[in-house]
């Protein structure tokens, strides 16, 4: 990484460059950390950790704030994982809003799903962040070394390895768009009229449903797979969930698309789709009442310049 600290090349304030960077910093430690929570208090240490720097001595204030925002979020990385590890039921990243724009990036919006984050959760800490930072955002095997306290050489291994580890588990990434919406509409109306050979044609094979209630909120134990079994399983959370004073909203969360289920004007569950080739590969239902609070705010996302490191 270049030297950061020198004279300050734009005259920018530091509250204004924190600002100015404030998405691609949100998007770096959310897919490092899979929670908008964990994130956001990231970033909260982070700019206390800024305000304390005399922004007139940095030369390269993304460079900068990019590495202390990764150093925290290894932090917070490794705090949680062992909490994680006795988390009830199965474990899905905190869902976040995504904008329409998200899908003009492939990486971006295949780097949020909920399919590739599960993968990222898969690998340690120092793995996450070195595939994050090199495979998605780009930066250079030397820029992240300082970063994650490795050396270049280490850092280059660290990356080889988390490479071959997540393409190997990488399900195929269809972005979200009207074909796939069409395909989440046929899929509701199928849920809501229980029509199960419908929806058994709606999916693929070996479609998974993944349920994460947190022992808070009544949820799958264990993942769902296979056509017949999914299809029985949600027409089931359908006649218990859906009241004659159920609302059920069309979003768009980690860049797919998903449907919000409000009884009475309460978020009761959120549900995003994977889609591949017209068929349902992938169904993710949120009902964590700690993970649904804050999703409809919309997150923006940034992968940064193609040099990221340069004012």
């Amino acid at each position: 990484m270049a030297e950061d600290v020198a004279d300050a090349a734009d005259g920018a304030d530091g509250a204004d460059a924190f600002t100015e960077h404030r998405p691609l910093l949100f998007t770096i430690a959310y897919e490092m950390l899979g929670s908008a929570a964990d994130a956001e208090d990231v970033l909260q240490e982070s700019y206390l950790r800024w305000s304390t720097v005399d922004p007139a001595t940095v030369e390269h204030p993304r460079a900068y704030l990019v590495r202390v925002v990764t150093r925290q979020s290894l932090n917070h990385l490794r705090a949680v994982k062992a909490r994680r590890e006795d988390y009830v039921g199965p474990w899905l990243p905190e869902p976040i809003r995504t904008a329409p724009e998200v899908n003009e990036d492939a990486v971006l919006a295949e780097s949020v799903s909920m399919a590739m984050m599960l993968v990222l959760e898969t690998l340690n800490p120092t793995e996450r962040a070195v595939f994050v930072l090199h495979d998605v955002f780009g930066y250079t095997h030397g820029e992240i070394a300082s970063s994650v306290g490795k050396s270049e050489v280490t850092v280059r291994q660290i990356a080889h390895r988390a490479r071959k580890h997540v393409h190997a588990r990488r399900r195929r990434f269809e972005p979200d768009s009207e074909a796939t919406r069409a395909i989440v509409r046929r899929f509701l109306l199928a849920a809501t009229t229980g029509e199960i050979q419908g929806l058994m044609d709606l999916m693929a094979p070996d479609v998974v449903e993944i349920s994460d209630g947190g022992g808070k909120a009544t949820a799958a134990r264990r993942p769902i797979t296979g056509r017949d079994e999914v299809a029985r399983f949600t027409l089931g959370v359908a006649r218990t969930t859906i009241t004659p004073a159920t609302r059920i909203e069309h979003a768009l969360y980690n860049g797919m698309p998903a449907a919000l289920c409000l009884t009475d004007g309460e978020l009761d569950w959120l549900l995003a789709f994977e889609i591949h080739d017209g068929q349902i590969t992938g169904l993710y239902a949120m009902r964590n009442p700690d993970k649904l609070h804050r999703v409809e705010t919309v997150r923006p996302l940034d992968r940064g310049e193609p040099q990221p490191w340069k004012p």
